[in-house]
């Protein structure tokens, strides 16, 4: 199973950094997992987005999602596809509101967004806290710590693993999806301090600490916000981790 970080920029997107968005690939099977400002550009440079098997989002706020009316505009209007969008609908797996969302963000003024239907191209599934068989993986959700409907996912095909954590404070539903992966994909905003708001995000040695709890394999470190320093970030995780730790590179592929 490989991993590329299309963005891993927290909150919102950075200088030359899209915000969050990951491909995930095994056996000629493709996942996205949460598209965030400037990620299609990205996923553009690296896969054609045709081929893609399903997307997956952890949440809705805009900094995993907002690339999503862009990629519909690509399976509606691309003059020449490689395959009928419309024979082939594109499966996305989120939250509850999931479609309702995106079809309000797509509609072209706010009279019309209870008319817009996106299932031409797309068909929308709830994600589901029992492990599903998606595109040839198992991925299991649970919710998490975060002020809106959010998830994180355990993806795992062939033997191997990988937890990401979406966005989330530290706690119980996390330590209990990512125990034992080879690879766990958490958020770490920013780095520890006594005024961080509660039930939001993670900090570096929070990310730490679950990465130890879980018994992880690697901890890739991602969604440090852009004004963060991320080397101190990086540097509680390592703290809080004996195991293998790597801050999240837009472009870069991990074997998981």
């Amino acid at each position: 199973m490989h991993l590329t970080v299309l963005g891993c920029s927290g909150s919102l997107p950075g200088p030359n950094a899209a915000a969050s968005g990951y491909l995930v690939e095994a056996a000629g099977a493709r996942l996205v997992v949460d598209l965030g400002n400037g990620t299609l550009a990205a996923l553009l440079a690296h896969q054609d987005p045709f081929e893609l098997d399903a997307v997956l989002f952890s949440h809705l706020h805009p900094d995993h999602c907002a690339d999503f009316s862009a990629l519909t505009v690509l399976r509606r209007y691309h003059p020449r596809p490689p395959v009928d969008p419309r024979a082939h609908r594109l499966p996305v797996y989120g939250p509850s509101d999931a479609a309702d969302r995106f079809a309000v963000a797509y509609a072209p003024d706010a009279g019309e967004a209870a008319d817009t239907d996106l299932s031409d191209v797309f068909t929308f599934h709830t994600l589901a806290t029992a492990p599903e068989p998606i595109a040839g993986y198992t991925v299991t959700a649970a919710r998490v710590d975060h002020p809106c409907e959010a998830y994180g996912m355990r993806i795992e095909r062939d033997g191997r693993s990988l937890c990401y954590t979406g966005d989330s404070a530290l706690c119980d539903a996390l330590v209990t999806l990512a125990t034992g992966v080879h690879t766990l994909l958490a958020e770490a905003s920013w780095t520890e301090a006594p005024d961080r708001p509660a039930n939001l995000h993670m900090s570096g040695r929070q990310a730490g600490e679950l990465a130890a709890k879980a018994g992880v394999g690697r901890l890739v470190v991602t969604h440090v916000l852009p004004w963060a320093d991320k080397a101190a970030v990086l540097a509680e995780a390592r703290a809080a981790f004996a195991g293998d730790v790597v801050l999240a590179e837009p472009g870069v592929v991990y074997d998981v």
